[in-house]
């Protein structure tokens, strides 16, 4: 079987040019079972679906990530708090001791 164009040969077939080149039992089957715009919605479907649990569980993230950030800054405060208090808890107890010179 010979075209007579490139062009031509490089096209894709439409559905009712693809059901006509099949046997006639073959064409019965095929219209029956041929649904691309209910697997097109599903698919569709699906999609918005996905999105939709992406973006719900980006924003729970974005929230953990906050909220991890604020005790993070709040460890850091306590941190430096208790560095200090450890500071001055050393210099305190470090006095020189008492001579017993009278």
């Amino acid at each position: 079987m010979t075209t007579s164009s490139t062009s031509e040969a490089s096209r894709s077939l439409t559905r009712s040019e693809w059901v006509s080149t099949l046997p006639p039992w073959r064409r019965l089957l095929a219209m029956l079972n041929w649904r691309p715009v209910y697997d097109i919605e599903q698919r569709t479907k699906q999609l918005r679906i996905e999105s939709l649990e992406s973006k719900r569980r980006t924003k729970q993230l974005e929230s953990e990530i906050e909220q991890l950030k604020k005790e993070n800054e709040r460890l850091a405060e306590l941190e430096s708090r208790m560095d200090a208090l450890l500071l001055s808890a050393d210099s305190s107890s470090q006095t020189p001791p008492a001579t017993g010179s009278n």
